[in-house]
């Protein structure tokens, strides 16, 4: 290969690699949350939102040993987040399941603030509703320092 054509092959090359590693716009509520949410048996809890549109939430054991943290997902709807987390609940002494969580909520976010309302559907191990609980939350983004 002549040097002239060598030389263009690989500014070509870096150019498509360059361009393919560029980050794609995200939405905003991608990341680690640290949130308060008001009406919780725990208050505090940690959400994380994936940029596939998958979330996760957790919170001590020690603040309602009956369930597990939460899995879920959410879509970007027209300048807010909306998104759905459920968690399995069990007898931590004789390990049975008792039913399940599921959350809906929805939440506007504003630069590194969030802040949402919610309701927790409760189920029972038959999968009957056994309630319903309306929440207020607000978190602010895990950011690390510069």
């Amino acid at each position: 290969m002549n040097k002239a054509l060598f030389v263009v092959s690989a500014v070509y090359a870096g150019l498509l690699t360059g361009a393919c590693s560029q980050r794609k716009h995200r939405d905003p509520i991608v990341g680690a949350w640290l949130v308060h949410d008001f009406k919780a048996p725990f208050p505090m809890h940690m959400y994380v939102f994936n940029a596939d549109g998958t979330m996760q939430q957790a919170n001590p054991d020690a603040g309602d040993a009956h369930d597990s943290d939460g899995k879920g997902a959410w879509v970007a709807d027209a300048g807010r987040v909306r998104g759905k987390w459920i968690e399995v609940m069990a007898d931590r002494d004789t390990h049975a399941f008792t039913g399940r969580g599921e959350y809906a909520f929805q939440v506007t976010v504003a630069g590194d603030h969030l802040r949402g309302q919610g309701e927790m559907h409760l189920f029972d191990a038959n999968g009957r509703p056994n309630g319903e609980i309306p929440t207020m939350f607000e978190g602010d983004r895990v950011i690390v320092a510069k």
